[in-house]
């Protein structure tokens, strides 16, 4: 499974997501997302025991 981080503008990250259309609606919900980026595989793995990368997003 794929993960991505998505960053601010300052190199922070603001959310996680597991799909580009999470990253867009993302966007259209007015977060700053500068820069996607793909997890490494020990990332993703950390990310997929751990719980949803949607409950990182506070806003989503």
């Amino acid at each position: 499974m794929t993960f991505y981080s998505c960053f601010d503008e300052f190199g922070k990250v603001i959310a996680r997501c597991q799909t580009h259309a999470e990253v867009e609606v993302l966007k259209q919900m007015g977060r700053p997302i500068a820069e996607v980026r793909q997890m490494r595989n020990e990332e993703a793995v950390v990310c997929s025991l751990t719980s949803s990368p949607s409950d990182f997003n506070l806003d989503y």
